[in-house]
Order: structure tokens, then C-alpha cells, then sequence
């Protein structure tokens, strides 16, 4: 007869499906996770918090993160340097000045003397943090005003619209700068991670202070203030893990903490939804780009489509270069991005006929490429014509007349002292050469005119030059101008005049050689 006796391996396999049912396992009891937060601490205060030299590190900290003579120059130069890297649009230059920034110091005394308690030592890091801060904005500033290069470019846009992204940058920075401080591995490497959040947008800060740019400024020191308070802070919690004890109570220990949480929560909040506006034009850029490609051909090419999301309805423009034309393609898009979008879209499509050949369409498009790039570089030139000419003429940009269709640039300049008009025509004839193909008019004010030698051979180079001169400061101000002198040598000035000779009265004397000029008494007591 068989035996009863069950199968030993049926038994494990009903331990096995024991096991594996969730119902079945043992709850990790609640004392069992306080015993574990229990010995972590206990491993954090003896075997890590114990091995630091408090005193010590925070004498440290504290001598270095005072205003000094040292830090107001490095934090110049280090401004200096980031804002011609902002400018050529060079990040390897904006990195060389990561290098030179001293902020590091200033701001990671900040966050130990938060934790703690240590009210004078904060009042002083403050001091440093601001007059660091202000003379770095002033310094770009000064740098920027006699910069001809103004132009926002890609770098310094990329430091006006802060989003939560450079939130954590700040933070990651704030975390790697105080362990290493903590640790006694402080270096170079540590205080460009610092200043990677810090001293771009104080440079922008600088460049929207020139430009008047208020949009840049507010931008950028919304984000430098982001980046600051963010690594204060961080510094601070850091310091309070490693056993950087304060002076002040349990409960205004924990008040101090609970302020701490709200300002990094008041800051994530803005920025997070910056990020996602952010990331919603970029997924917005993808799907224009997708859907105006898809209105043609595959031999077509579309150049990079514009989009204004600031308009209601959305405003989108492209230029495609296309053997085949699509007469409704401006509808088609519109209609299919208000779909994929939920927004009103109103599509400007601009067609370009292009051969059959595979690589008409490339060729066009790189053609149009360059052709644009040309454009910039001359509306760049231009840009800079017109504030070279503003300065040199003394007067506000505004002031300044560009006529882009006859090329031509004028303005009236305001009297200097020590220069004459020969200085006013030689700085116009400087400013001309910068710019081909267009006149520069400067207006001279009405100074002293210079006196003309008639020699018994006619008139000199000198001479000739004081006369072209004249005509110069007749043509430009459009003021008479009275010649006086003998019937010969007026004649011979007169001749010398050209055309010019019509803005010209003549009043002989008794002096044979000399010719002198004036203005017209009317028009200077007008003027």
C-alpha cells in the first residue's frame, strides 16, 4: 500500500507561494524604520560630523568671505571679461571668467553664518555680496556704453528668462561649493561652479543698465537674485547637516528652517511654470516645423519658421523653397496647427519656385542663408554707425537720422571745446569710412571760421584746404557764410568755391592777400 506521506518538494513550493503573495509577508513594523533613522543618525554625528574641524572651517570661511581690495578687483576684472564673453557670444570667454570670480567666498560665508546665528558676520558677507554685485553691474555697464558692439545676442538672452532649470543649476552648484568648503576641497573647480550661476546674469545686469534695455535687466536680475538666494540657502541647510551648530532656540531654530523651505518653494513655484511655458514653445516649435514641411513635397526645404507666441492668434512665418507650389498652404497649416495646438494660428507662408533638380532646393536655401546673415551683418554695421555717430556728435541716439533708402546718416553736434571744424570733418570722414556706400552728414556748430592766404601763384595746399573747408561748414550747416577781402583774391576764393560759391557773400576791403570768413551776422544771432 502507498505511503500518505507528502512530497517534501510540494512543501518548499508552498513556501515559495507563501512568500510570494503580497497578503502573506510580514509589515516592516514601524519601530523597525526608527531603529534604522536611529543608527543613520548616529553613523552621521559620529562617523562623519564628529571627523570636522568646526572652529576651524568656520575661522576659514569667515576670513575669506569679507569685502577686501582683493575681491572688489578679481570680481571687476572677473565682470570685465563675462560681459566681452556675453558680447562676442563666446562661451569659452565666459568661462575664462567663471575662473577669475571670487563671489564664491561672500556668498557661502552668507549661508554659514544663517546657520549659525552669527548676525555681524552676515551684515558683513552682505556688504561684500553688494558692493561686489554693484560695482560688477557698473563696470559691465561702463564697458558696454563704449562698446560699438550692443547687440543682444544669443548668450546674454539666454540669461533673462530664468526658469526652473536654473533653479537646480544654482542648487547643484550650492551643494558641490559647500561640501567642498566643509571637507577642507575648496579650489578653482569649485568657485566656477559657484559662479556659473552668478556672474553671467550680473553681466547681463550690467549690459540692460547700458542699453536702457529694461527687459534685459529685469530678466537678468531676476535671475541672478534667484541664483544668490538659492545658493545662500543651500550653503546654510549644508552647514546645518555637517553640525554647524547656532546660538538660537529649538523653536527659532525651526522657524528658521520653515522660512527657508517657504523661500525655495516661493521661488520654485514662478519658475516652474517659466519652465513649462518654456517647454510648451518648444514642443509648439516642433510641431510648426512638422506640419508647415508637411504641406509640401519632400523636395521641398523649409527654412527655420518663425513664431511669435506673444500675438493673438499666433503668429506663424516661414519661407519654403519648392519645385511645386501649394496655393493653400497658408490655410492648411493654420488649420492643422489650431488643431494640434488649441490655439488660433495665423500662417505667412512665403513660396519660392525652384528648379526640379534633387539639390535646387538646398542650394536656394543655403543662397537665402547667406543672403540673410549678410543682412544682419549690414543692419549690425548700421546699428553701429548710428551710436558711433550719436557719440561723436554728443547728442542722444534718437537724435541721430538714418535713412536706410539713399544710405545716408546725419546729425547736429553739439559744440566741444578745443575743437575746431577741421576736428568735425575729419571725425566725419573717420565715421564714413567705417560704413561703404553710405554718406555720413555731421553738422558742425557755428565756430570760428578759418582765414584764407591768396598767394601771387593762386592758392597753396593749405590754402586750398581752408577753402574746401569753408564750403564744408557752408554745405553742412546751411548758414551764410560772408567772405571779405580784395576783388582779386575773392575772386580767386570764389573759384576755388565751385558751386559752393552760391551759399557765399562777398565784401572787398583794402587787404589784398588775406580773406577772411564769417558767418552771417543774421543767421548766427538766429542760430
Amino acid at each position: 500500500m502507498a505511503s500518505t506521506t507528502d512530497n517534501p518538494a510540494d512543501d518548499w513550493a508552498d513556501e515559495d507561494k507563501a512568500v510570494a503573495d503580497p497578503a502573506k509577508r510580514r509589515p516592516i513594523s514601524r519601530l523597525t524604520i526608527l531603529r534604522a533613522i536611529a543608527e543613520l543618525r548616529l553613523w552621521w554625528r559620529e562617523g562623519v560630523v564628529a571627523d570636522l574641524d568646526h572652529i576651524a572651517t568656520i575661522e576659514r570661511v569667515r576670513g575669506e568671505s569679507l569685502l577686501t581690495s582683493r575681491y572688489v578687483f578679481m570680481t571687476a576684472m572677473s565682470a570685465g571679461i563675462a560681459i566681452l564673453g556675453l558680447l562676442l557670444s563666446s562661451p569659452a570667454v565666459v568661462i575664462g571668467a567663471m575662473l577669475l570670480s571670487p563671489l564664491m567666498n561672500p556668498i557661502i560665508g552668507t549661508g554659514f553664518s544663517l546657520a549659525t546665528g552669527d548676525a555681524d558676520w552676515l551684515r558683513r558677507c552682505g556688504k561684500a555680496l553688494v558692493a561686489g554685485s554693484i560695482f560688477a553691474i557698473l563696470f559691465c555697464a561702463l564697458i558696454v556704453f563704449f562698446s560699438p558692439l550692443q547687440t543682444v545676442t544669443e548668450e546674454i538672452a539666454a540669461r533673462t528668462r530664468p526658469n526652473l532649470f536654473d533653479l537646480l543649476v544654482a542648487l547643484f552648484s550650492a551643494l558641490a561649493g559647500s561640501y567642498a568648503v566643509i571637507r577642507g576641497r575648496e579650489g578653482t573647480i569649485v568657485g566656477v561652479a559657484i559662479a556659473t550661476a552668478l556672474m553671467p546674469p550680473l553681466a547681463v545686469v550690467g549690459f540692460g543698465l547700458a542699453t536702457l534695455n529694461w527687459t534685459v535687466f529685469a530678466g537678468a536680475l531676476g535671475l541672478f537674485i534667484t541664483n544668490l538666494v538659492t545658493i545662500g540657502l543651500t550653503a546654510a541647510i549644508m552647514a546645518r547637516l555637517y553640525g554647524f551648530q547656532s546660538d538660537l532656540s529649538h523653536r527659532q531654530s525651526r522657524l528658521q528652517s520653515i522660512v527657508m523651505a517657504a523661500v525655495f518653494i516661493t521661488l520654485a513655484v514662478p519658475l516652474g511654470f517659466s519652465l513649462r511655458t518654456i517647454a510648451w514653445e518648444a514642443n509648439g516649435q516642433r510641431i510648426v516645423n512638422q506640419e508647415v514641411a508637411a504641406a509640401f513635397t519632400d523636395r521641398a526645404r523649409v527654412d527655420q519658421p518663425i513664431v511669435n507666441w506673444d500675438t493673438e492668434p499666433v503668429a506663424v512665418s516661414a519661407s519654403v523653397f519648392t519645385p511645386e507650389f501649394n496655393p493653400n498652404a497658408d490655410t492648411e497649416v493654420a488649420r492643422r496647427l489650431e488643431q494640434r495646438l488649441g490655439r488660433a494660428v495665423i500662417a505667412t507662408i512665403d513660396q519660392f519656385q525652384v528648379g526640379t533638380d534633387p539639390g535646387a532646393a538646398e542650394q536656394a536655401a543655403l543662397a537665402q542663408a547667406r543672403a540673410r546673415e549678410a543682412a544682419e551683418a549690414s543692419e549690425r554695421q548700421i546699428a553701429a554707425l548710428g551710436q558711433n555717430l550719436a557719440l561723436i556728435a554728443g547728442v542722444e541716439r534718437k537724435d541721430v537720422l538714418l535713412d536706410r533708402e539713399n544710405q545716408r546718416a546725419q546729425a547736429v553736434a553739439r559744440p566741444l571745446d578745443g575743437l575746431g571744424l577741421s576736428g568735425y570733418r575729419e571725425l566725419e570722414r573717420r565715421l564714413e569710412r567705417t560704413t561703404p556706400g553710405w554718406t555720413v552728414e555731421l553738422r558742425p556748430p557755428l565756430v570760428s571760421l578759418p582765414e584764407i592766404i591768396v598767394g601771387e601763384e593762386g592758392l597753396d595746399t593749405r590754402n586750398a584746404a581752408q577753402v574746401a573747408l569753408v564750403g564744408w561748414a557752408a554745405e553742412r550747416t546751411g548758414v551764410r557764410v560772408t567772405l571779405t577781402g580784395s576783388e582779386s583774391a575773392l575772386a580767386t576764393v570764389t573759384q576755388a568755391l565751385g558751386t559752393t560759391s552760391s551759399r557765399v557773400d562777398t565784401r572787398q576791403s583794402g587787404n589784398e592777400n588775406t580773406v577772411t570768413a564769417s558767418w552771417s551776422t543774421a543767421a548766427t544771432a538766429q542760430d
